[in-house]
């Protein structure tokens, strides 16, 4: 079974999408702010991360550079999460490390093509 880790501060969002994707037959790990989701990163080795972008403690932009820069987590694709679709945002996503990028609300056709493709590449 595909292991996701869904890094996700709003309970509404996390208990929606974690519903969704465990209905798909995926596995969902839940971390509620940016340090829990790097600490899970390293400590269950999941096969994908959902990474909200605003995060409390530390924010998505600095996790993902955290699991990015360790060798253990290093090869884990990321798909950034946001509400923030502004100019740029998908460009800054991809350069802290992020493989995809997705918007909220997330249309989760999308979403899933987004990780079928990342968990085949």
């Amino acid at each position: 079974m595909t292991k996701v880790l869904l890094v996700e501060d709003n309970e509404m969002n996390r208990d929606m999408l974690s519903r969704r994707l465990e209905r798909k037959g995926y596995e969902v790990l839940i971390a509620v702010d940016g340090a829990e989701g790097v600490s899970m990163g390293l400590e269950s080795k999941p096969d994908i991360i959902l990474m909200d972008m605003s995060l409390p403690i530390i924010d998505g932009w600095t996790a993902t550079q955290q699991l990015k820069t360790n060798p253990s987590t290093a090869h884990i694709p990321i798909i950034a999460l946001t509400a923030h679709a502004m100019a740029g945002d998908r460009e800054k996503a991809l350069a802290a490390g992020c493989n995809d990028y997705d918007t909220k609300p997330i249309d989760l056709p999308r979403l899933l093509s987004k990780m079928a493709h990342l968990l085949e590449t």
